[in-house]
């Protein structure tokens, strides 16, 4: 069995139930992969009900004590020539801000040497970094200091908002995977030659099996509310307000519409959450819609099964597994067409898709499905067989493993000795 770091960071948050998932089907393919985090998210959004253990099987680089940097500076000096070329690599580092960014850099290489330390003590074999940001250069500078190899998925949405020095994150990385193919273009275009020579398009995805309906979907009756419900964390990029807009304009035209809003803010519920909540206040709508915060994945299922439309109005978005987490549940899914979506829904044939920021064309959607229940009922009956299709939650955990198997020397080999014990 191959044993890995699986390296998120401020794991376990709102939004990991996938990586949770793909850790599970990486476990089926013979990789062990321990669990490894910058530092514990905040205690608002860590919701769901795996997340007590999980944060019992993480090692977290921070907060670190004065005995951590201690054994972090001891590992550091361990390898001269190691330690020459991480801060050879931190001083090339492209930065942003100008000294204060250097310094920095540099410290990112405690964090790197402790990294370096716990995959020592527990024996990887590499670490794979489900992000582009500071945790990829953490792992990159580990791995100049003469820890283990590495590799990134890029989540997107953008490419540019995990920040700098992004050639020398992904020259030293031995794969990479890409969730849409409209990111791996991106990626193509201004990593360049620097891309590793593997890289695995494969999106996140949804295990059937946990999601399903315990009863069939429903049109709303005549006379009784109609039910809307979003999922995804509280940030102006999500377009929530665009969606309590749309809740007015529909309730305007004399439809007694009700919102759920699963997710909460970065800052565990005092930033964004606020600004939403005055929004919906000063529409009036303080009745008709709810902000849940941040809720387990059966809460969610829950309010899923509940609904009769799943509506959202980002502005930009990799490809949403809250999209498809409501196609799982066979429901009709209106939702804007930004970053890759259009990958995952054909628009009028197992989805809507619209344009951003217009939530009079969204809301001119759902009132038509709300009038012509048998194409709300044949979208919903296609949204589950599209999801099953190709987006079911193994697809990820695959890709990583075929990034293991053609790069990591004996790894296809292990893999191979561990499907057939």
């Amino acid at each position: 069995m191959l044993r890995i770091g699986f390296f998120i960071p401020e794991f376990p948050g709102q939004t990991h139930i996938f990586l949770w998932r793909e850790r599970q089907a990486l476990a089926e393919m013979g990789i062990e992969a321990d669990l490894v985090s910058t530092r514990p998210p905040p205690r608002a959004v860590a919701s769901h009900s795996w997340a007590a253990e999980a944060q019992r099987q993480t090692r977290y680089l921070m907060p670190v004590s004065t005995a951590g940097l201690a054994s972090a500076g001891v590992e550091a000096l361990r390898a001269p020539t190691g330690l020459a070329r991480g801060v050879s690599a931190a001083l090339a580092a492209e930065t942003r801000g100008g000294a204060k960014q250097r310094l920095r850099m540099l410290g990112l290489l405690a964090m790197a040497a402790r990294l370096k330390m716990i995959a020592r003590e527990r024996g990887w074999d590499h670490v794979h970094v489900h992000s582009c940001a500071d945790s990829a250069n953490i792992a990159m500078l580990a791995q100049r200091l003469g820890g283990p190899s590495y590799s990134l998925t890029l989540h997107g949405p953008t490419l540019e908002g995990y920040g700098p020095n992004q050639r020398q994150k992904w020259r030293h990385a031995r794969f990479a995977t890409i969730i849409s193919r409209l990111l791996a273009g991106v990626a193509t275009r201004e990593i360049g030659p620097d891309l590793p020579a593997v890289v695995n398009i494969a999106p996140m995805g949804v295990d059937l099996s946990q999601i399903r309906r315990s009863h069939p979907w429903h049109p709303p009756a005549p006379g009784k509310p109609l039910r809307l419900f979003s999922c995804g964390r509280l940030n102006a990029i999500k377009g929530h307000d665009h969606l309590v807009e749309t809740v007015a304009l529909l309730r305007a035209r004399g439809i007694d519409t009700h919102l759920e809003i699963a997710g909460e803010d970065e800052q565990g519920g005092s930033g964004y959450h606020r600004e939403l909540q005055a929004l919906i206040a000063a529409k009036g709508l303080g009745d008709a819609v709810r902000l849940l915060g941040a809720v387990s994945e059966g809460a969610v299922r829950d309010a899923l099964e509940r609904a009769h439309v799943f509506a959202l109005a980002s502005l930009n978005e990799g490809i949403s597994v809250a999209i498809m987490e409501a196609m799982a549940m066979e429901m009709p899914v209106v939702v804007t067409d930004v970053g890759g979506n259009h990958e995952l829904i054909t628009s009028g044939q197992d989805g809507i898709l619209l344009p951003p920021e217009r939530p009079d064309l969204m809301a001119d959607a759902i009132a038509g499905l709300l009038a012509d229940p048998e194409t709300a009922q044949r979208l919903a009956h296609a949204s589950r067989a599209r999801v099953a299709e190709a987006f079911h939650h193994r697809r990820s955990a695959e890709a990583v493993a075929d990034g293991l198997a053609r790069t990591l020397p004996g790894a296809e080999l292990r893999l191979r000795q561990a499907r057939t014990t």
